[in-house]
């Protein structure tokens, strides 16, 4: 026969075990997402670009985690800007450098469910 209340605080434990690895996966994304837009800066060769990801970059540590989709869409908005100006200029290391980072963030928003396919 079981204790009163066991098998309530077992699931209360695995209420709030469920919780935490929920909120465990979301700072893992937000995190993720901040060091991809981190290498994105690296590789940016524009002020204008650079302070684009680095504003993206805050949002990403800040927004709630439903809204890293769209910061995610922003990225690669700036991400293919970074790589047409690149090419505009005839930077072909420059060109590779990001569009390596593009996507990284692409295969990153894919897996993690914030883009479509």
């Amino acid at each position: 026969m079981a204790r009163p209340g066991g098998p309530v605080r077992a699931r209360g434990r695995a209420v709030v075990q469920g919780w935490a690895a929920m909120v465990m996966t979301q700072q893992y994304l937000a995190g993720e997402l901040s060091v991809l837009l981190d290498q994105l800066h690296e590789v940016a060769t524009c002020p204008q670009h650079s302070s684009e990801v680095d504003r993206l970059r805050r949002q990403a540590e800040t927004v709630p985690v439903r809204a890293l989709g769209w910061v995610t869409t922003s990225a690669l908005h700036v991400a293919d800007a970074l790589c047409w100006d690149s090419l505009t200029r005839g930077d072909v290391a420059g060109f590779e450098r990001q569009a390596e980072v593009s996507a990284q963030l692409h295969e990153f928003g894919v897996c993690a469910a914030l883009l479509p396919e």
